[in-house]
């Protein structure tokens, strides 16, 4: 099954390529990652690396001692790409600029519980979370701080920006403080009601999560962070002089107060019902065996 998913994730990608130069050549060029031939290639992306998790995974589920151990291993690494490709997908929504407003929080709470709670019920290992989201980490500083280096220039318009050097990603959201908690919170509270585990554990992410992002929001709008290590100097070619990005200002992606709360409320319950899914989801992929 997992050879049969990593084949079709590679005819989806392929298939991307004259959709997308169709697409382009019928609406005009853009630098938008939510389109739909670039929606379709990710989900390609996405069905390569979920083959290759569920062929570990029917290979681990029937072995024991220090194979196992190896396999695991594996498994944390080979997940946090399906972790990484997830959070790239949103990434028009958790630019730096929009990290206080409400939309920012709810796409968080969409996309992180489910998989928490995915690699911690499948591999049962009590720091599951907490590994994943720190090899994510240091992965995605790796690209900050190394992709830089390399000379590039921009071959697509329009260019608002003088580019001398690859661009790097943000730097990664702070999600490794609310795995931890993830991790803590899951082991005392593990003979509750599923529902209930869920419902605490999604307040635990988003109340941790939003504790230490709304302030290091505020430190990376600051001059401080311009440097190589937050890289928050270095803006894509497509950036506009006068844009919230260039200007460091966040907008406020809700009209009002009252909205902002509202969503807020949607995106605990969304971390709720998103960490249940991972639950249910790890638990299939513990009986995968072939």
């Amino acid at each position: 099954m997992g050879a049969f998913l990593c084949a079709w994730g590679g005819v989806a990608m392929i298939t991307s390529a004259p959709f997308d130069n169709w697409w382009h050549a019928a609406y005009g060029l853009d630098v938008k990652i939510l389109s739909p031939p670039h929606v379709l290639l990710a989900l390609g992306m996405m069905g390569i690396r979920f083959g290759t998790v569920v062929m570990i995974l029917s290979e681990m589920n029937r072995a024991e001692g220090e194979y196992r151990a190896k396999l695991q291993r594996l498994l944390f690494f080979t997940f946090i790409f399906l972790f990484g490709m997830t959070i790239g997908i949103a990434q028009e929504y958790t630019f730096r600029f929009l990290m206080h407003g409400a939309t920012f929080y709810f796409v968080a709470a969409l996309i992180a519980p489910i998989l928490l709670a995915a690699i911690q019920t499948a591999t049962k290992h009590p720091w599951a979370a907490t590994i994943m989201t720190a090899i994510y980490t240091a992965t995605h500083l790796a690209f900050t701080w190394i992709l830089p280096l390399f000379p590039a220039e921009p071959k697509l318009g329009p260019v608002y920006q003088k580019i001398t050097h690859l661009i790097p990603p943000d730097f990664p959201m702070l999600l490794i403080v609310p795995a931890i908690a993830f991790d803590l919170v899951r082991r005392r509270i593990g003979g509750w009601n599923r529902w209930a585990q869920a419902g605490v554990l999604g307040v635990t992410f988003l109340a941790s999560f939003i504790a230490v992002q709304w302030p290091f929001a505020d430190f990376l709008m600051s001059p401080a962070s311009r440097n190589w290590i937050f890289a928050t100097g270095d803006v894509p070619y497509f950036v506009g002089p006068r844009s919230p990005w260039m200007r460091n200002i966040f907008i406020q992606t809700e009209p009002t107060a009252t909205a902002f709360w509202i969503r807020m409320c949607v995106a605990v319950v969304t971390a709720a019902v998103m960490t249940e899914i991972g639950t249910r989801w790890g638990e299939w992929m513990r009986q995968i065996r072939r």
